[in-house]
């Protein structure tokens, strides 16, 4: 069945064809590693992971990139005050960042490209705009002229009168206009920085992400996507850039963005003091739960973020995994899991996962009722496309517990299970209280004896 998207430049849902049905490219912005990601920023990678999911199905192959900025100021100010170099705070968030990805579920991207192994492609396309008269050098910087591109604005929809009156008072004074931006910028001697045609210095954060999806995907791509915080001034500069770089070529045929996280109804904010650390929930909350509720409102609208609502994921889940504990015995059919038609189609339309997310609960619904092979099937097919139910029921039961406690569990069980067969029924009580006592839930039925620890 076709796709559709909703293109963020033209602004309306437009039936999705590649370039290259052969190759499809898509360019997802990364974070800039100078400390763990809060959980907002984990929304896009969860969503466009589906995303490629999808495409995956219905393409031979997706080159997907998502790419790691490890230059920035923020970086260097980190650096600075631990007395490191840069590339030590780099590499441990990087590190942190995709494991904590892994976490979520995540599927690591086939390129991931680094802005600091990118200098030369970086260098390359400044020289690039500076032959072609749309930057400008000044005082050690080379800076991108936004008078020269005339459709500068289009993707935000501001125009260059807005953009002038909306600047700041201390506009630097060797820029020629308000809203030209940096491509290079010098650096002192304590700061990181390369040898260029400028002068020692480092890249402006926009041109990094343009050289870097040239280099791995091409002067065109399908689909560019981040967080619509990214809109501007960011990938409107990417556009302007790249298009100005490759003489006029369309730099992406679609944007897509992802809404924010507020939390309670309040912007995430670190003013406000509300950040939360996607390090820190994933110790806190089981992992898919949080996948779970990221996926559970529509990508392009805002996503409130509560206790409550990871409560009610994590409830979610029990119910589904409980099905699949109830089948266990269940041998699945021959072959691929099948993917149910619904959730499939809810996910061609614009990537409705709320939608396809109703469509699991009916699938589990119907494989707790019919207790059947191909119900069993089609509940995993549609859960592993939005990358939810791969666990072991078992082990989601028993998520939390550490390994001495789970074999003194068994022990106990067996123990229990032999005093029954000696009908000693006071012995297997007195096990059943002694678990009870440990928070331990029993479960006996016609398929054995299960067991769960009670969650507070």
């Amino acid at each position: 069945m076709p796709i559709s998207l909703y293109n963020s430049l033209t602004r309306r849902t437009e039936p999705f064809a590649p370039l290259d049905p052969a190759r499809v490219t898509i360019y997802l912005c990364g974070p800039t590693v100078y400390n763990y990601v809060h959980i907002g920023n984990a929304r896009g990678p969860v969503v466009f992971d589906v995303l490629v999911r999808l495409l995956r199905r219905h393409y031979p192959q997706v080159a997907y990139a998502r790419n790691i900025t490890d230059v920035d100021d923020k970086i260097n100010a980190a650096a600075q005050q631990q007395g490191v170099p840069i590339g030590t705070i780099t590499e441990r968030f990087a590190q942190a960042y995709r494991e904590d990805m892994a976490g979520l579920g995540v599927a690591p991207p086939d390129i991931e490209p680094h802005a600091t192994t990118h200098i030369g492609p970086i260098i390359a396309m400044i020289e690039s705009l500076l032959g072609s008269a749309h930057a400008y050098a000044a005082e050690g910087h080379v800076l991108f002229d936004v008078g020269s591109f005339p459709a500068y604005g289009e993707l935000s929809g501001r125009d260059t009168d807005e953009l002038i009156a909306g600047s700041r008072v201390d506009v630097a004074p060797y820029k020629r206009s308000p809203g030209d931006f940096v491509l290079w910028k010098p650096s002192t001697p304590e700061l990181p920085g390369w040898d260029s045609p400028w002068g020692r210095g480092r890249p402006g954060w926009h041109i990094e992400c343009s050289a870097m999806s040239a280099a791995h995907l091409g002067e065109t791509i399908d689909i560019h996507a981040g967080g619509i915080d990214l809109l501007f001034p960011h990938h409107e500069n990417e556009i302007a850039q790249s298009t100005c770089a490759h003489g006029g070529k369309t730099f992406a045929r679609w944007w897509m963005h992802n809404g924010m996280l507020t939390f309670d109804g309040r912007k995430m904010s670190k003013s406000l003091g509300n950040v939360l650390l996607l390090h820190e929930l994933l110790k806190q909350h089981p992992p898919e739960a949080l996948r779970l509720r990221l996926l559970s409102g529509h990508y392009r609208q805002p996503l409130d973020w509560s206790e409550a609502a990871i409560a009610q994921a994590t409830s979610t889940l029990d119910g589904w995994y409980r099905v699949l504990r109830d089948l266990a015995t269940v041998e699945l059919p021959a072959g691929e899991l099948p993917v149910p038609e619904r959730i499939e189609a809810a996910l061609c339309d614009d990537l409705n996962t709320p939608q396809a997310l109703a469509e699991l609960s009916v699938l589990a619904d119907a494989a707790r009722q019919s207790g059947g092979a191909e119900a069993k099937a089609a509940l995993l097919g549609g859960g592993a496309l939005l990358g939810l139910l791969q666990q072991d029921p078992q082990a989601w039961f028993r998520r939390g517990e550490n390994t001495a406690d789970a074999a003194r569990i068994e022990d106990l069980l067996q123990q229990r299970q032999a005093a029954r067969a000696a009908r000693d029924f006071a012995r297997a009580d007195a096990i059943r209280d002694e678990l009870a006592a440990m928070h331990v839930v029993i479960e006996d039925s016609a398929q054995g004896t299960r067991w769960s620890i009670a969650k507070a």
